[in-house]
């Protein structure tokens, strides 16, 4: 028998600091750096390094991504770039094409062996640890090795096996069954993924990780890049036939960059400039100024004007930008406020779930697949090169009023993540829509030319779109994800408010002074 379920999750208010992440250990971790006295520079780095090890397949120090920050006192909005690189030694030659399609509309010729999306030579080097300790050092008052002392406890007791878990290894079983080191920890004898043994919940320990991360909090994030893991790291990557090697890593640095602000109905929206997805986010908000009905919000007009709003974008983000690359990406996002004010918006991923499904020996490391952002046909914006960051679709933002952090919100999702922050910002700058009422309304995702709507949305909802656009009803599900993942705190007259996605059942708002022990 078919059942429906109305699934609803509440917001959670304080007058302290307030952690919102897709995982709760994270976000009880970084709350506890709040009621410790850290910042919101310190509970963000420190919820992200536990995340790498809560839920691996998303994000992780194999990864890469962007940051903001902004302080109380109403200082300029800083972004703190940490994507991937390709390495030095790569050539387009390494990737040849097997496909006849020409890409338009992200229908993207194929590459043999689908060398850019699995495997070693999906692989580009990762920023994640050294833009983590960038941030750290320049507005956190934490050290590294405090920081990662959550981490490398949870790595130590073990990553949480439940039904969730169970379900988010079985998705990609057979990827991971490709690789030795990642089937070892992370399916069964048998190759099945991991269960909780008689429904109860157990931990899988990762104590290559934990040394990993003891070692960096003993000798320093460089040690990662120039060190005695950065060598572990290239004679693993080596052996597998990646040519990433000890120069790329030692090169490696994150950009402090200029953040991107846009002035959308008395509200300053910030977003980290460049190869990310924050400009068409604010691209599409100018569209919205003058063709969005804010009487009709949330019903079928407005959809519809979101609807064409979110497409011209995806129109000139192929044509100028290129594209981040086809299929779904898996990323994770934190937002924090801190009891002073200061907001930190954090995207972090390994791109694809599980990133490249390599499982370093060494290091007990997965690793992205950033290969898979590049388009690999030659001539076009975002092609394939060596030694260049590929365009992403992470979006983290903050938005600010009269000059002081108001919201930090992003999500994860891929191409979902600028529709999905697009269409809550209007909800409640437009709508007049508090935090929980934004998240629980429906959606659409336009990142595709056939727009999703979804099923609980008005029914006039559908209509009004496919008098533009092919239409495709979906159900705001855990899995496949349709609408993206976002996470959000907020100020407000009374003090803070965070909201994470209701359907995720380990996504978290959590206060620093609502603390369980």
């Amino acid at each position: 028998m078919m059942q429906t379920w109305n699934i609803k999750k509440p917001a959670v208010a304080s007058d302290k600091g307030i952690v919102a992440a897709q995982h709760f250990e994270a976000a009880e971790a970084g709350a506890r750096v709040l009621a410790a006295g850290g910042n919101a520079m310190d509970a963000a780095v420190t919820a992200a390094f536990v995340l790498s090890i809560v839920e691996p397949w998303l994000s992780g120090i194999g990864g890469g991504g962007f940051l903001l920050w902004s302080d109380a006192d109403g200082g300029p909005v800083e972004a703190l770039d940490f994507n991937v690189r390709s390495s030095r030694n790569m050539a387009p030659e390494q990737y040849p094409l097997i496909g006849g399609n020409d890409g338009d509309w992200f229908d993207w010729p194929a590459v043999k062996d689908d060398r850019n999306i699995i495997g070693y030579s999906s692989i580009c080097v990762p920023g994640s640890v050294a833009g983590l300790a960038e941030a750290l050092e320049k507005h956190g008052t934490l050290g590294l090795a405090e920081a990662l002392q959550p981490a490398i406890a949870i790595a130590e007791r073990g990553m949480l096996v439940d039904w969730f878990t169970s379900l988010c290894l079985a998705i990609d079983q057979r990827g991971l069954s490709m690789f030795p080191e990642t089937a070892r920890l992370f399916l069964d004898e048998d190759g099945h993924a991991l269960k909780a043994k008689n429904g109860a919940e157990t931990y899988l320990p990762m104590p290559a990780k934990a040394k990993l991360l003891k070692r960096l909090a003993k000798a320093g994030a460089r040690d990662f890049y120039e060190g005695e893991i950065a060598a572990g790291l290239v004679r693993d990557l080596n052996a597998g036939g990646s040519v990433i090697d000890a120069a790329d890593l030692a090169d490696y640095r994150p950009e402090w960059i200029a953040a991107r602000a846009h002035d959308y109905r008395g509200h300053e929206v910030n977003v980290a400039s460049g190869l990310g997805g924050g400009p068409s986010l604010l691209d599409t908000l100018k569209r919205l100024e003058t063709t969005l009905p804010v009487s009709a919000i949330p019903g079928a007009p407005a959809a519809k004007a979101y609807a064409r709003a979110i497409r011209a974008t995806y129109a000139d983000r192929l044509t100028h930008m290129g594209h981040a690359g086809e299929g779904q990406d898996c990323t994770s996002h934190l937002s924090v406020v801190d009891a002073a004010g200061n907001m930190v918006s954090l995207t972090n991923t390994l791109l694809s779930r599980f990133g490249s499904k390599v499982v370093l020996p060494e290091s007990g490391m997965l690793m992205n697949n950033g290969m898979m952002w590049f388009d690999p046909r030659p001539g076009v914006p975002n092609r394939i090169a060596p030694d260049v960051k590929p365009l992403a679709n992470m979006a983290p933002v903050i938005v600010r009023k009269a000059g002081r952090p108001w919201m930090a919100i992003g999500a994860a999702g891929g191409r979902q993540i600028f529709p999905a922050l697009t269409q809550i910002l209007s909800y409640v700058i437009d709508g007049g829509m508090d935090l929980s009422a934004a998240f629980h309304t429906p959606r659409i995702d336009a990142s595709a030319p056939t727009i999703a709507v979804d099923r609980a949305a008005d029914a006039d909802v559908a209509a009004a779109i496919a008098e533009d656009f092919a239409v495709n009803l979906v159900t705001n599900t855990l899995h496949p994800v349709n609408f993206s993942i976002p996470s959000a705190v907020m100020a407000g007259e009374d003090g803070h408010v965070g909201m994470v996605h209701p359907v995720n059942p380990w996504a978290k708002a959590v206060a620093e002074d609502d603390l369980d022990g």
